[in-house]
């Protein structure tokens, strides 16, 4: 992971490859008329004459500097009204194009800057050089650029810097994990990986751990969980995490998410195009795995317990059928209307589980419908509860992390279409309101604590560059549970 220290040192002297300087649109030389007479008055050539108008994304690179910076990189924020929004787009934009570069260390700049600001350039900086090479054989030495592997941030060496930037490597490592994870191809990222990743996390930072496999979940009856397992000769793995930060007699919250390694869809199998985009239907466990590495680092004085339901969802002789009856860790049985609908199945047996903690509240993510996306696209989480408290607290948490969340309905005659035949309710029901009617079959087995759903199946994700980051797994929905926890903590 990139190494982010800061230095209070002089922008216009700093020594460096490469410095990077954020601006607002129409910029003006003011706090940077230093680099501009260590560019020979080229930064006010470039303001005047409309080379660089500060515009979000935008770029200007500058070289042959005479003294301190070898180069400048200015990067525009645009009209900026959230400074720490801005400033990690910029941030994770600069150390991108850092890494392309092959400089192998950079300096940020970006004027007075608070420790919160110092926390948001932080985690922009981490997000931008994070690549996923563990597969590819190295380039020929002659094309070897140096990827990016130290980042100092000009701004006062305070306590309270010091603590922003603590706090943003902390940030940086968890979403860093998530998105590592969430890009290792199913065969390799399975629920075992998933498994030993959370001992590793466990035994690093001190936390409680119980791993169930396939024997322990039948002996706990769960047998929505195991109905999406016995399709895979794979042990299936419900894994909880236990940080115990807060005082011993107080709730803890639960953070539950779905690591489905690999989703074929089982008998009602998906479509072969895109199927490979199905590795990342375990997003929402990569979010709990994240946010447990941050709270290790970070130490925030509250009980958090992480849940994670890992299996594949496969088609074979023993996979479970459409019209299949199972019945649920809580007793409820549950008509298979589609395999597809799988992730739910597994949802159900830990929520159940989760009761056993006595949660102060429960908050699960998955990468659960497509209907979601349909819904909001790519640009927000659907968010659901029946307490607007909690979606509000969810809410302000998903927009300090920069990761926006919108609410969807959850109206008691959305669970007329879950209703079933044959059984307690049915896994799916039908293509209108997908969304909500899976957040309905939820709140069927979330009994007893406060309980929210995060439908991320479009925010997880992306299919397309993203300009700040490429194509793959974006780290949502850590930064949200992070905050969230923050917010509880304050």
């Amino acid at each position: 992971m990139l190494a982010v220290s800061i230095n209070s040192a002089n922008p216009a002297e700093v020594g460096t490859s490469l410095l990077i300087v954020a601006l607002p649109e129409n910029p003006t030389i003011a706090g940077i008329a230093g680099l501009d007479s260590a560019t020979q008055g080229s930064l006010t050539r470039s303001i005047e004459m409309k080379d660089f108008r500060g515009t979000r994304d935008e770029m200007l690179h500058l070289t042959g500097v005479a003294k301190g910076p070898r180069r400048l990189l200015l990067i525009g924020m645009g009209t900026v009204t959230d400074r720490r929004a801005a400033f990690k787009r910029a941030a994770t934009l600069a150390a991108r194009n850092a890494n392309r570069l092959g400089v192998g260390e950079m300096v940020w700049y970006s004027g007075q800057i608070t420790p919160e600001e110092t926390e948001s350039i932080t985690v922009g900086l981490i997000a931008g050089a994070w690549e996923y090479v563990d597969l590819k054989s190295p380039p020929p030495e002659a094309e070897r650029r140096k990827p990016l592997e130290k980042a100092v941030i000009l701004t006062s060496n305070t306590d309270d810097s010091r603590k922003g930037l603590a706090s943003g490597q902390a940030i940086g490592s968890g979403q860093s994990l998530a998105r590592r994870l969430a890009m290792m191809p199913g065969n390799l990222c399975t629920p075992e990986y998933l498994a030993q990743t959370a001992a590793d996390i466990a035994k690093r930072y001190n936390m409680g751990i119980t791993v169930l496999g396939r024997r322990e979940m039948e002996t706990e009856k769960m047998g929505s969980f195991l109905a999406v397992a016995q399709g895979t000769p794979q042990d299936p793995k419900l894994i909880a995490l236990e940080y115990k930060g807060g005082k011993a007699n107080t709730k803890p919250v639960v953070l539950i998410g779905k690591g489905l390694c690999f989703d074929s869809g089982g008998i009602s199998i998906k479509p072969a195009q895109g199927m490979e985009f199905m590795k990342f239907d375990m997003c929402g466990g990569a979010g709990v795995l994240g946010t447990f590495e941050a709270l290790g680092q970070m130490e925030p004085a509250i009980n958090v317990v992480g849940i994670i339901g890992a299996t594949t969802n496969m088609p074979s002789g023993t996979a479970m059928n459409p019209g299949d009856v199972v019945k649920a860790h809580n007793g409820k049985s549950i008509e298979i209307i589609n395999t597809d609908a799988e992730g739910r199945l597994v949802l159900a047996d830990c929520l159940s589980y989760a009761k056993r903690f006595d949660p102060d509240v429960v908050i699960d993510a998955a990468t659960l419908t497509g209907a979601c996306v349909i819904a909001l696209g790519h640009s927000a989480s659907g968010v659901f509860s029946t307490d607007d408290v909690l979606i509000a607290e969810i809410l302000a948490a998903g927009k300090r992390a920069g990761e926006p969340g919108w609410p969807l309905p959850m109206w008691d005659e959305y669970k007329e279409l879950i209703k079933s035949d044959v059984a307690d309710v049915k896994n799916t029901g039908g293509r209108p309101a997908g969304a909500v009617t899976a957040a309905m079959f939820l709140k069927e087995f979330a009994d007893g604590y406060p309980w929210a759903h995060l439908d991320i199946a479009g925010t997880a994700y992306s299919e397309t560059d993203l300009v700040t980051i490429p194509k793959g797994p974006t780290g949502v929905p850590t930064g949200t549970f992070i905050e969230f926890i923050r917010g509880r903590v304050r």
